[in-house]
């Protein structure tokens, strides 16, 4: 059990930090915490929804359910968490500071996600995890978090900023799933390829917030 909670919590850790020392003026690390836990319970909620949609046989078709079962539903949660908790808190004072939370609050629901699946199907796949669903939800966080900074921080198209911290990120995840929905025996030759863009593309919006923080 201590072998699975480490190999499950590591990656997420280690991404927060990475995010976390980024940031020109650090945040609470209470605050942090509180958004990666409320980040983690919002697994259950999810998995029941899943569970229940999967049970009825609502639709097979595999671009419904990647974009609409599982990533529409994890980022909309993902993205309502965030206004409700973090958008309008006096902490959340900078550009970066979105990608800060958001990306707390994604690492928290990937790692619960990602000790579950270790429990249930063993720990030779937390290298495989560690590297795509664990790392994708942080980057999915850090876009959602650059937009929600750029709509907090600007006066202009607020509400437009805002839809895309949900409309990107959704997009994003759902082409991930999709991914490996239709190449399930090659998946890694195309999702291998995807994500050095999700990470040149997310790494770009970090250095945005950065640039924008200072000015």
């Amino acid at each position: 059990m201590i072998a699975v909670l480490s190999a499950g919590l590591a990656p997420a850790f280690a991404l927060m930090s990475y995010i976390y020392l980024k940031d020109r003026v650090t945040e609470p690390l209470s605050l942090i915490i509180r958004s990666f836990i409320l980040g983690a319970l919002l697994v259950f909620p999810i998995m029941f929804i899943q569970y229940a949609l999967a049970s009825e046989e609502i639709t097979v078709n595999r671009f419904i359910e990647a974009f609409i079962f599982v990533a529409l539903l994890e980022e909309f949660i993902k993205w309502f968490i965030f206004m409700f908790s973090i958008y309008h808190h006096s902490e959340f004072d900078d550009h970066y500071d979105g990608i800060v939370y958001a990306v707390s609050i994604s690492l928290g629901f990937a790692s619960l996600e990602n000790i579950l699946y270790l429990l249930t199907n063993g720990l030779e796949y937390a290298f495989l995890r560690a590297f795509f669903p664990v790392s994708s939800h942080a980057l999915f966080g850090v876009i959602m978090g650059y937009y929600f900074g750029r709509a907090k921080m600007t006066s202009h198209h607020t509400n437009s900023n805002r839809l895309f911290a949900l409309l990107i990120p959704f997009l994003l995840h759902g082409l991930y799933n999709y991914i490996l929905a239709i190449v399930a025996n090659n998946w890694i030759y195309y999702l291998f390829p995807f994500m050095i863009f999700l990470w040149y593309f997310a790494l770009h919006r970090m250095k945005a917030a950065k640039h924008s923080s200072r000015i």
